[in-house]
């Protein structure tokens, strides 16, 4: 990565499924990732529980001695539902608080292979850096081509001219953790124009005007 500024990053956090797939590799690439974290020292953020890939990756940061923090809503922590969380964590209301609190505690996301949860996840997260909510990195580790369907179907969205160019960098994709964590690193934000003067702030009293045409 000679010559390419090298963004700092303390935390990830990983979206992935409470389940482990069909696939071994699956199980295998969130382990691998989780030890990746840790011997690059990065903590972990995520969904909290023992369940599935998000087992796999917490379990494997913590055995490297790194922080892991499961935020999870309450209703799951009933009956013990998903699991002893691997580390520290905080129980929120929704659905909601809890992926406002993973975007601010976090300096860059990672999504494995997952459902719809974990899809919404990540698709949350990259609309928001389309709205310059925040201006974190966000990748797929494209495992087995899991997420070939979905990279084709947004380069489809693109070249019909939903998503433009600009945000569809936003969206990073690798097939190791490795190649992945140094593309996050090294991503640099390109905000768009028009929607960067929206202003998010609660005191706020009115939204810039923005511009109709745009791909939102």
């Amino acid at each position: 990565m000679e010559g390419v500024s090298v963004r700092k990053i303390k935390k990830i956090c990983v979206f992935c499924g409470a389940n482990s797939g069909k696939d071994v590799a699956f199980v295998n690439a969130a382990f691998h990732l989780g030890e990746v974290l840790g011997k690059r020292k990065i903590d972990l953020v995520y969904g909290g529980g023992k369940l599935g890939l998000m087992g796999c990756v917490s379990t494997a940061v913590a055995q490297h001695e790194r922080q892991v923090l499961g935020i999870i809503p309450s209703a799951f922590t009933i009956n013990n539902l998903v699991g002893e969380t691997c580390g520290k964590e905080i129980k929120v209301a929704t659905m909601q608080e809890r992926l406002v609190m993973m975007m601010e505690l976090s300096d860059a996301f990672i999504a494995l292979p997952g459902g719809f949860g974990t899809l919404e996840e990540l698709f949350q997260m990259i609309s928001w850096a389309q709205l310059s909510i925040h201006n974190k990195p966000i990748g797929v580790l494209n495992i087995n081509g899991f997420f070939n369907g979905l990279l084709s179907f947004v380069d489809h969205a693109v070249k019909q001219e939903f998503i433009t160019p600009r945000a569809r960098k936003i969206l990073i994709s690798a097939t190791t953790a490795d190649e992945l964590v140094d593309k996050l690193q090294a991503f640099r934000f390109e905000p768009d124009p028009a929607l960067s003067k929206l202003k998010w702030s609660p005191s706020s009293s009115q939204k810039e005007k923005l511009d109709l045409t745009l791909c939102l």
